[in-house]
């Protein structure tokens, strides 16, 4: 019988993956249920089980008492004395207690109370297993698909991808292998559920990591990724040793090792750009395949302008702005893309918009001192202030504050649209000047042509005298001898080749 209860309890903790003593505890609090069930309490009872043999013993400690009757508490002294012959008045004393005198609905209560103790260990088990995986690949299987989220069975536990998590283009079947990155793990009534991801950027930082062995063994490092998954991503990579191609290392022999990772993301496309310390360097990396001419780096405001070609404005930008957004994403700064004609456009624009501190309503000396002293030169550093930097200057409260702000911007907000009403007005001058010189150097080009055709047309023919024409019956000098010629052509023509060789 107790090599036969261990075999079960061992079982119990192989099958659900849970710790033996665990289930010892457990089977020990089903025992004291079943004993409060039949006995209506069970604060004086104790059960032992010994791990080695399987031995379970039930005792009910009771108090030795001088007296013939006792209770489910008390014991008669000379009860107490059979079982420990040491005991007196006044001491404790343990009482066997029998399985069979508990009952069958007292040990059904018990199994209950093991199976959900033990149930609950496990999901317990399951879900701190999880939740130190979590950033890790999981595989798992389709088990169904519903209103478009996909479950998956892990084995010992079931995920869910969520329609968010999910590659747009991609369709899945019940029965097949999904291989996605763990984001989270959470508690619910039916279990832990652990929810799966393959849209986040960490798996596709995980792929690489099983598919290019240097990235696994940290020789190559990747600084950073952005990602539009389905779409497009870009990824900057670092080589800790000289020797060592970080790019080459991860785009693999004949593109081998990037080329299982597209399969893997439904052909993603993947740029992988050389990371670099130097902004600029970086930034003109990642919005490869443009070529950059230089970027403009303003680290106050963390933003930089990329300058380009004409021809490579729209190449640096992607379809939809895809490329200058992977681009920031990359290197986390706010980026701009512009000619270098635009950029000078916006630097002289900026130039000429910068309004002085003393042309903001409500400024006095003393705050504009105190606003100079905080490198704070025009309303356009004022306007972008922020209120609590403010705040910090003398006798300016939140009302002034605000005040304060709301009139640099306007200020800076009309002298804004007076220049570009004045740039606007003077472009169209300067459209309507070079309407103009087209227009006259159209009218003269035109006199031009009209001159030419007159003088190549030919003069007008002189009238024949009537007394100079040649008189009727007489041939024209020349005349007859063509005439002639014609006619005995035509008549040798008409004899055939024999009257002809006659006439010869």
């Amino acid at each position: 019988m107790n090599y036969e209860v261990m075999e079960a309890l061992n079982q119990i903790a192989q099958e659900k993956n849970v710790n033996k003593e665990l289930v010892i505890e457990t089977l020990k609090v089903g025992l004291l249920s079943a004993a409060r069930k039949r006995y209506g309490m069970a604060d004086n009872i104790e059960v032992e089980i010994d791990p080695g043999s399987g031995a379970i013993s039930v005792y009910a400690v009771k108090q030795v008492i001088d007296g013939e009757e006792g209770s489910f508490t008390t014991i008669p002294v000379a009860q107490a004395q059979a079982i420990d012959p040491a005991v007196g008045v006044g001491s404790t004393v343990r009482e066997p207690l029998n399985f069979a005198d508990f009952g069958r609905n007292a040990i059904q209560t018990a199994k209950q109370i093991l199976v959900q103790r033990v149930r609950e260990a496990e999901r317990d088990k399951i879900f701190d297993d999880y939740h130190a995986r979590i950033g890790e690949i999981a595989t798992g299987t389709v088990q169904q698909v519903s209103r478009g989220e996909v479950f998956v069975n892990l084995g010992r536990t079931e995920a869910v991808l969520p329609v968010k998590e999910q590659i747009r283009k991609e369709k899945y079947r019940q029965g097949d292998t999904v291989r996605a990155y763990v984001s989270d793990v959470l508690k619910t009534t039916k279990g832990p559920q652990v929810v799966l991801s393959r849209t986040h950027p960490k798996f596709l930082d995980k792929l690489f990591h099983l598919e290019v062995p240097e990235v696994s063994e940290g020789l190559v490092e990747i600084k950073a990724i952005a990602r539009e998954p389905g779409e497009r991503s870009k990824i900057a990579v670092a080589s800790k040793e000289e020797r060592i191609d970080p790019v080459g290392a991860c785009v693999g022999m004949k593109g081998a090792r990037v080329q299982a990772i597209v399969r893997e993301l439904s052909n993603e496309r993947i740029d992988i750009v050389p990371w670099s310390q130097d902004e600029a360097t970086f930034l003109s990396r990642a919005l490869s395949p443009a070529k950059v001419v230089r970027v403009a780096v303003d680290r106050k405001d963390h933003r930089m302008v990329a300058l380009v070609g004409d021809d490579q404005l729209s190449l640096a930008i992607g379809k939809s702005g895809q490329n200058a957004r992977l681009a920031a994403q990359l290197t986390g700064w706010h980026i701009d893309i512009m000619t270098e004609g635009e950029y000078q456009e916006r630097l002289k624009e900026r130039q000429a918009t910068r309004v002085p501190l003393a042309d903001v309503p409500g400024l006095d000396e003393q705050v504009i001192e105190s606003l100079k002293a905080m490198s704070v030169e025009t309303a356009n550093d004022l306007s972008a202030m922020p209120i609590h930097d403010l705040l910090q200057v003398p006798g300016v409260s939140a009302m002034d504050a605000e005040k304060i702000v709301q009139a640099s911007t306007a200020a800076v907000a009309a002298a804004l649209a007076s220049y570009r009403a004045a740039q606007k007005a003077a472009k169209a001058a300067a459209k309507a000047e070079a309407a103009a010189a087209a227009a006259a150097v159209a009218a003269e080009e035109a006199a031009a042509v009209e001159a030419a055709a007159a003088e190549e047309a030919p003069p007008e023919s002189t009238p024949v005298d009537a007394s100079e024409s040649t008189p009727a019956g007489e041939v024209a000098p020349g005349a007859e001898e063509t005439g002639g010629a014609e006619q005995l052509s035509d008549a040798l023509a008409a004899a055939g080749p024999e009257t002809a060789q006659d006439a010869k």
